[in-house]
């Protein structure tokens, strides 16, 4: 009896802290999944509505188009049809086809020669609603494409022409849910019936299982869709199952040092959750910081697993805004390419004849040179924008950079001095890389013009050649005002700039060209305060 009632005494109190601790870990663990499927699923909300409304702008914009006035005319030099064509390959297969339509349905032009001619059936209407005082029509989703028509209206009568109708490839967003879906982890998005309107390929709604919902934002009027996130509750709580089997076989091996023993190993695993739990509450807010890895192996793990998942998801956070912004610079340089270079081609030619009259006046070749050098600057505006939306690939010869760098140099020698800024180059010996001499010059000129531009008179540019590890590194330093911390994280995006006038893509091009060419570009302070720019290529093996 005594060792019955000792085995008790020791084995009852162990045996309930073995199981708190056990109910904790458990609790803990299903809080932190079930954040985690919300911060998957909101992520995925907000990707899906992003795109769509993304799909909804493109096809408002395109209507509004200059060359949507050539249905007037049939298309008869097909150049709406080739419009449409290019556009619908620039975005890669989401796009069945891109349809302009007259009155009567039938195709006057499109992305797909065959279908011009035809009459185009649409389903039944989904939903309309109106787009920047816009009117848009979304049809029933069929045979997985979804299509988004906007009418075409006359420049001339402000009457309808026709509409354009593109139909959106909804494999797309089948795409993203599988994407986002893990091995235990089941998407799908529904609207506000229950219908399923698309799910991840491991989807089977099953019963025993933890879900949450994320509903979708308000930039569309589908608000009323949300998608539903579905996690395994086996393979959920899997690690927890574990731990406790592990506390049930330790329990029969320690009886009497269960109360010094238990309660330690209980706050082992706890404690690390209940850190990553309140980091993950904070996980939006700027303090929040990781805590420290500890506890067990599967612990660490989810650890390590969530906080490569939080940084993938910034990554791509980050990523998709860029894609976005030079998403807009690709269609400002298709619009500006086919509706600016012409009149400004035939400006240039207009005046280049008016130059060669011999009783032109002094007053009017003032103004003919005007007229001249400002259709040069609208000119490499436009190639711009078209440089960073479709950067050429590198024609990589072998370079010696020494003495490109005094070649570069020597160019903006004058402009440098009629400011009075001192340019000094600095090499330790001849460096060869292999590199695009052209490309290598627009990055090089970017820079000092940059610097020459924003440095006050008598200012200094530095530039230094070295080699380290097998790279060559070139620094461009300057004695200016530089560029404040908070500024610097947008410093290479596109459309940032400091200087007014500016268009703020030319350190994004020379980032493009620079990362093309499988070097790195970095930025931080010069020895002066001022702005360093640090590049960095590896060495020619020829």
């Amino acid at each position: 009896m005594l060792l019955i009632a000792f085995l008790l005494a020791g084995l009852l109190p162990a045996l309930l802290v073995s199981l708190l601790s056990f109910y904790q870990a458990r609790q803990a663990l299903r809080i932190e999944i079930q954040h985690d499927l919300q911060t998957t699923g909101k992520a995925v909300a907000e990707h899906i509505d992003r795109v769509l409304f993304e799909r909804i702008q493109n096809i408002t914009s395109w209507s509004q188009l200059a060359i949507m006035q050539d249905m007037q005319i049939g298309d008869i030099d097909k150049r709406l049809s080739i419009f449409l064509a290019e556009t619908g390959r620039s975005y890669a297969g989401q796009y069945a086809s891109i349809d302009v339509v007259d009155l009567e349905s039938r195709v006057i032009a499109s992305s797909k020669p065959a279908n011009i001619g035809q009459l185009l059936g649409t389903p039944p209407v989904w939903m309309s609603f109106q787009e920047n005082k816009h009117p848009i029509i979304i049809y029933h989703l069929t045979n997985q494409q979804l299509m988004i028509s906007a009418p075409v209206i006359s420049q001339i009568t402000l009457q309808p022409l026709g509409h354009l109708v593109a139909t959106f490839n909804w494999h797309v967003i089948g795409n993203m849910l599988d994407h986002a879906a893990q091995h235990s982890t089941e998407l799908a998005l529904v609207d506000s019936r229950g219908h399923l309107l698309a799910q991840s390929n491991n989807w089977s709604d099953k019963k025993h299982s933890l879900h949450t919902r994320a509903p979708l934002a308000s930039t569309l009027p589908t608000t009323d869709w949300q998608i539903i996130l579905n996690k395994d509750h086996d393979v959920a709580v899997a690690p927890v199952h574990r731990l406790g089997l592990i506390f049930v076989v330790l329990l029969g091996l320690i009886l009497g040092f269960s109360l010094l023993l238990v309660r330690p190993i209980g706050q082992n695993i706890s404690r690390p959750l209940e850190a990553l739990t309140r980091y993950v509450q904070r996980l939006r807010q700027p303090d929040a910081v990781p805590p420290v890895l500890s506890g067990p192996s599967e612990v660490q793990a989810l650890h390590q697993a969530f906080t490569r998942m939080t940084e993938e998801l910034a990554e791509s956070e980050q990523q998709l805004t860029q894609a976005a912004k030079l998403a807009v610079v690709g269609e400002m340089a298709a619009a500006m390419s086919h509706e600016v270079r012409t009149p400004l081609g035939i400006l240039r030619s207009s005046a280049d004849v008016l130059l060669r009259e011999p009783q032109l006046s002094s007053d009017g070749r003032e103004v003919l040179g005007f007229i001249i050098s400002e259709t040069e600057r609208l000119n490499k505006l436009v190639s711009a924008l078209i440089d960073s939306a479709r950067p050429r690939l590198p024609n990589k010869i072998p370079l010696e950079l020494q003495s490109h760098l005094q070649h570069v140099t020597a160019m903006l020698q004058n402009q440098a001095a009629s400011r009075n800024i001192a340019l000094s180059l600095h090499g330790e010996k001849p460096v060869t890389v292999a590199a695009d001499q052209d490309q290598m010059t627009q990055v090089l000129l970017n820079l000092l013009m940059n610097a020459i531009q924003i440095l006050p008179e008598g200012g200094h540019i530095d530039i230094r050649l070295s080699t380290h590890d097998n790279n060559a590194l070139i620094s461009v330093a300057d004695n200016g005002p530089g560029v404040p911390l908070s500024q610097q994280p947008h410093l290479f995006e596109a459309f940032f700039t400091q200087r007014a006038g500016g268009v703020g893509l030319g350190l994004a091009v020379v980032k493009q060209i620079v990362e093309a060419h499988g070097g790195k570009i970095s930025y931080c302070t010069s020895q002066w305060q001022g702005a360093q720019f640090n590049l960095t290529f590896p060495l020619s093996s020829e």
